[in-house]
């Protein structure tokens, strides 16, 4: 089970990007990378095709190792555990203990 999920908000904790917040894209739990949105921006060069008539130079997100983000809560950002709660398995943050889903 992975700590940080899509529609998280997180905070950039490494990186040219430390510092900044954004909400999660997408998590690829193989290789444990995330897209944040606004962060780790890259430029692409695409060539004309159907969907894009132009091609040009592209900006999209980056994937970010999941170890450089923290999860925000309540505007603070802290580590993430897992407890039991009665029969199911939930994420609380560890400073305050509230359960996070």
């Amino acid at each position: 089970m992975l700590k940080i999920k899509k529609g998280d908000t997180v905070k950039v904790i490494a990186g040219k990007d430390k510092g900044k917040e954004g909400k999660v894209i997408a998590v690829n739990a193989k290789k444990s990378t995330v897209l944040v949105e606004g962060i780790n921006m890259i430029t692409k060069h695409t060539k004309p095709s159907m969907a894009n008539q132009n091609g040009g130079i592209v900006q999209q997100e980056g994937p970010i190792d999941m170890s450089n983000v923290m999860y925000v809560h309540k505007g603070t950002a802290t580590r993430v555990g897992f407890k039991m709660d009665g029969d199911k398995k939930v994420r609380y943050a560890k400073s305050t203990g509230d359960v996070i889903d």
